[in-house]
């Protein structure tokens, strides 16, 4: 199972559906799509500055990427 982290979103483009979560307590940021979001409903789901979210690290072609992110 992977491991869970906690970070903010530093901020999230809603036009684009994409943005930065940084790692609680530490300066490390990585990219999240609006695709690894986690939502009930239908359509994008999107971040909001300041947000806590709880997720996992992943990589995509360009490196470290948020997965599986879901609001706590």
């Amino acid at each position: 199972m992977a491991t869970q982290n906690i970070g903010t979103v530093k901020w999230f483009n809603t036009e684009k559906g994409f943005g930065f979560i940084q790692l609680e307590n530490e300066n490390d940021e990585f990219f999240v799509h609006h695709s690894e979001v986690n939502s009930s409903g239908y359509g994008r789901v999107n971040l909001i500055e300041g947000q806590k979210v709880s997720f996992e690290i992943g990589r995509n072609e360009k490196g470290p990427q948020a997965k599986n992110v879901a609001a706590i």
